[in-house]
């Protein structure tokens, strides 16, 4: 929705909208857009291709070789990223989302990038348009089972905060990924409100940016949110009015965890409908979604 303009539309009717104008989302609904925009203002990423014919992509991961990243340029339910570990898997990925076109027209140009290592971590920001607030960091557990394995999902839980993330981690991500970011697409006269969604990989070499999100993820949000101590609706509003720097934004001195309840065989095929209980219990000693 926000892709497609829906703030847009809200503010031509005279509401107030929290979340980016469509020229500013595309920095998520599109990866070609976002790797450009990082390339063209230093902002550190993985080395990175653009390709809008399958031949040139197949060549160029042959050349590259494996591991190696093959993204859907456009929105794709989260499923549109393969990290390949060998050129055939590669190749198989490009030709389904290109000639295939497995996501549709959103596989129709893909991005091929090195494959980063690290540990990863999610910082949402708040913004308005110029100014940035991180939130404090958090991790998700992206596999369906104990141990980090079974196949890749929309996330099945997630902490906060990242013990990856110390200070002098946060120190660097502000300087060179946060504000270089919202100062670029104010430059390019894409003015971001609403929530910044940094995917972040902290590799040897420094922090680099994994994908951008032009709103809140799904289940950092829970966590992060459980620990913030300002009225939300106040931030909601300076990110609207473009106040952020005047507001003070407090959070909770603790930790938070969140787990995710799934039916069986999720993400692939699994059944939906089933009554779910324990939840009076549960909400003795947690919060439930």
């Amino acid at each position: 929705p926000l892709a497609m303009g829906m703030v847009d539309a809200l503010e031509e009717a005279g509401i107030p909208a929290f979340g980016p104008r469509a020229n500013a989302a595309i920095i998520e609904a599109s990866k070609a857009f976002s790797k450009e925009l990082m390339a063209k203002y230093h902002i550190p990423t993985a080395a990175y291709a653009t390709f809008t014919q399958l031949d040139k992509a197949l060549a160029y991961i042959e050349e590259q070789g494996a591991p190696i990243v093959v993204k859907a340029d456009g929105l794709a339910l989260g499923k549109g990223v393969v990290v390949a570990s060998t050129v055939e898997e590669a190749k198989q990925a490009a030709t389904e989302m290109m000639a295939d076109k497995k996501f549709g027209e959103s596989g129709s140009t893909v991005v091929i990038e090195e494959c980063m290592v690290g540990p990863e971590v999610t910082v949402l920001a708040f913004a308005d348009g110029k100014h940035v607030v991180p939130m404090p960091a958090s991790q998700d557990h992206k596999r369906a089972f104990d141990g980090n394995q079974g196949p890749n999902t929309g996330g099945m839980g997630a902490i906060c905060p990242s013990p990856n993330y110390t200070p002098e981690v946060a120190g660097r991500c502000m300087e060179e990924i946060f504000l270089p970011t919202v100062a670029a697409l104010k430059a390019e006269g894409r003015p971001f409100h609403g929530v910044l969604y940094f995917g972040l990989m902290l590799t040897p070499d420094g922090p680099k940016v994994v994908e951008y999100n032009a709103r809140f993820g799904d289940p950092e949000c829970q966590v992060v949110l459980s620990l913030l101590d300002t009225d939300l609706m106040d931030v909601l509003q300076a990110c609207v009015d473009g106040t952020l720097d005047q507001l003070d934004i407090q959070w909770k001195k603790e930790a938070g965890c969140v787990l995710v309840l799934a039916s069986g065989g999720y993400p692939l095929d699994y059944k939906k409908g089933y009554p779910i209980s324990g939840l009076e219990e549960a909400g003795k000693t947690s919060v439930v979604f």
